[in-house]
């Protein structure tokens, strides 16, 4: 049989391949566990992997990563793959495919194909919710997207969290996520921004004043803010553009482009230029004269809330 793993999202990818590698070697043993890197392999080194019979087990695994670097194997994949035998079972893993390809198209009209791409704020909620009931817990649907908020949208990071939470209480709650979670710095300066951009001057300057307490130096919080802006630009300029189709053109997460999506609706290119070139010369000066950063930063702060 033959199974493919690709797509954008190569945590949950990375996780379901450990799972089939595991569920094997369980049964078999991982004598009959073979591993192949397509960037380095010949063709001939693919194949006699693919074709070859077990060794000592009654079924082998191979895995095979990125096969598509090699240019002979993709011509001949069809008939290759076609001729896998039944004692063997091959995984393909492909972060990135072209589906101009037959390659690819060959590769779809399998059984098991598996794409898995990056997910939005809702999905990430989903899923961290999902992954809890799995190692026993509970986490509402509400709480995780809390979690996600805090932290932000790295998926390592919030498993690692989550298992760190559920050692602690198996009920999730947002009193303990506030508690055993620091919030990410991007994540909060986001937040810091919607704060601004609403008119909230005062929640805008006490997120400034957490993002200090954490020690983020103000060079960062504007590397920081440059960064949001910039996206808030691609958003605005995208026109009627779906968040996914701007995501992908703009190889950007859906959540942080969904976020930036309801900022952008209220606010006007021109603003927007206009504050990237204020944050621009805060910068210049800066790297110029003795400027107090804080004070400058905390200034341009309140500028956004009149926006």
């Amino acid at each position: 049989m033959v199974t493919t793993l690709t797509g954008s999202n190569t945590f949950i990818l990375q996780q379901q391949l450990r799972k089939l590698v595991s569920d094997f070697v369980a049964e078999q043993g991982d004598m009959g566990l073979e591993r192949v890197d397509g960037e380095e392999a010949t063709y001939e080194r693919i194949g006699e992997a693919i074709t070859s019979l077990p060794f000592l087990t009654s079924k082998k695994m191979v895995v095979l990563r990125s096969p598509s670097a090699n240019k002979q194997f993709i011509e001949k994949a069809e008939q290759l793959l076609g001729d896998v035998p039944e004692t063997t079972d091959v995984i393909i893993v492909e972060t990135k495919l072209d589906k101009r390809l037959s390659y690819y198209k060959f590769l779809k009209k399998q059984a098991s194909f598996h794409e898995f791409n990056e997910l939005d704020n809702s999905g990430l909620a989903q899923w961290l919710a999902a992954a809890a009931k799995e190692q026993g817990g509970v986490l509402s649907i509400g709480d995780a997207r809390h979690l996600v908020e805090r932290v932000g949208a790295n998926q390592q990071l919030l498993f690692s969290e989550l298992e760190k939470l559920l050692l602690y209480n198996p009920q999730v709650t947002h009193q303990t996520i506030d508690l055993l979670t620091d919030p990410a710095p991007q994540s909060t300066v986001f937040q810091l921004l919607e704060a601004a951009f609403a008119g909230n001057h005062k929640r805008a300057l006490q997120l400034y004043s957490e993002q200090r307490a954490l020690k983020v130096e103000p060079q960062i919080i504007i590397a920081m803010l440059v960064w949001q802006l910039h996206l808030l630009a691609l958003v605005k300029t995208a026109g009627s553009r779906s968040t996914d189709d701007i995501a992908k053109q703009a190889k950007l997460n859906p959540y942080s482009v969904q976020k930036s999506q309801s900022i952008a609706r209220h606010i006007t290119l021109a603003r927007l230029k206009q504050l990237t070139a204020n944050l621009l010369q805060i910068d210049t000066r800066s790297k110029r004269t003795s400027l107090d950063l804080d004070e400058a930063l905390q200034h341009y702060l309140l500028t956004l809330t009149s926006v």
